[in-house]
């Protein structure tokens, strides 16, 4: 697929546990012919290295793009360059708050706004329980401004066997969410 054609997605990847859905969603969006442009904060590099023994270097690999989250100058920084959508995977509650208002202090949260100001979709995998009040106001706040909160709850319907199915089947509801073609989530069929 030619550069021009692919769906443009922005990852960033936060210092919550959950680095697997960040890397997952990588991997997932390279095979489909994305392309990616990788933020993680320095919080969400030691993550990745802590949970999965990737480091910078490898997680880096993994993206089409990367940027330093100190990069404010970064292209993905501006609305007028091409994305379709952002996740953010996994998303901290420090993240979180600093979407919901609008403080853009490094380019992963600079990102973000620029995404909601441009009505692009963002998609935030909250990753923390339980909640408290300013969790939840931080969750309602975004979701105002139309971001969608998407915990990465599993679904079991399907009889899951190992964690990879697990995550491979929330990784595959966010890139259909993104609206990005031939995501294959588990469907629900009915008793």
């Amino acid at each position: 697929m030619p550069v021009d054609a692919a769906p443009r997605i922005v990852v960033g990847i936060t210092g919550a546990s959950g680095a697997l859905y960040g890397v997952k969603l990588l991997e997932r969006l390279k095979a489909l012919g994305a392309y990616t442009h990788l933020v993680a904060t320095p919080a969400g590099v030691l993550n990745v290295h802590h949970e999965l023994g990737l480091d910078r270097a490898g997680l880096e690999a993994l993206a089409s793009e990367s940027h330093a989250a100190g990069d404010i100058g970064a292209c993905i920084a501006s609305g007028s360059h091409r994305v379709e959508a952002m996740v953010v995977a996994p998303c901290s509650m420090k993240s979180l708050a600093a979407i919901a208002h609008g403080f853009g202090d490094n380019l992963l949260t600079r990102a973000a706004d620029v995404t909601l100001k441009e009505r692009r979709r963002l998609v935030l995998m909250v990753r923390e329980t339980p909640f408290n009040l300013a969790h939840l106001r931080n969750m309602t706040a975004v979701t105002e401004m139309g971001a969608v909160v998407f915990p990465p709850l599993p679904a079991f319907y399907h009889r899951p066997q190992t964690i990879d199915e697990l995550v491979a089947d929330t990784v595959e509801r966010v890139i259909e969410l993104m609206g990005v073609g031939h995501a294959t989530p588990q469907r629900w069929s009915g008793l």
